[in-house]
């Protein structure tokens, strides 16, 4: 089977935190040298035939991201009227990050019990969240925290006037309280969030 449209599939399912050719390699059954060799073909091939998008070695890991010089429609993109809303996944994602920053994608996804990928990339590109770091361990993956812009979104001075977590964040029993979540966070009466209960499919559990 061809390799290359299996490691566009790999960088594309692990987003931004990306797949280093050691990582690639052993699903693949390959040596690095063969993957680098393999990616470096995908790369001229993509730029002679003016993709849209591109792989990029990032420290040790490669990345599927879109070009600079398409930077100013995504710009336009992330802040149209539409884009601003945000969905009930959305808000659970942000809401863990808040709580138990900094917080790897994965550990989002041990809690909500789905993928949350375009979720996180979503709350990126909205600034309410950002790289903070990378943990340790295998991948070195990117740890999430709240931003600025999170703290002005909510109306609040500084993290420390979050609501306490006590029993609301029990996290085993996410789902029975997440309404609960939402009146915390003023959803509903002084925030205009919009509740999208349209999920997209990495929002299903």
């Amino acid at each position: 089977m061809e390799k290359k449209p299996i490691i566009e599939g790999m960088l594309l399912a692990a987003g931004e935190e990306g797949l280093t050719a050691r990582e690639l390699g052993e699903v693949l059954e390959l040596s690095t040298k063969e993957v680098r060799t393999l990616i470096e073909d995908l790369q001229m091939e993509w730029k002679a035939s003016g993709r849209g998008m591109q792989i990029v070695r990032v420290a040790d890991a490669y990345q599927l991201t879109t070009l600079a010089e398409h930077a100013p429609y995504l710009s336009k993109m992330a802040s149209s009227s539409q884009r601003a809303q945000m969905s009930r996944a959305a808000l659970e994602t942000l809401a863990i990050i808040a709580y138990r920053q900094p917080i790897t994608r994965m550990e989002i996804e041990e809690v909500r019990g789905v993928k949350c990928d375009k979720t996180i990339q979503s709350l990126v590109r909205k600034g309410l969240i950002r790289d903070v770091g990378r943990a340790e361990g295998l991948g070195r993956p990117i740890l999430y925290g709240t931003s600025k812009s999170f703290l002005e979104y909510f109306g609040l001075s500084h993290l420390q006037e979050l609501p306490e977590p006590d029993s609301l964040f029990e996290w085993a029993e996410w789902e029975h309280e997440r309404e609960a979540l939402y009146q915390r966070l003023g959803v509903g009466r002084e925030q205009e969030v919009l509740l999208d209960t349209t999920h997209t499919p990495d929002e299903e559990a």
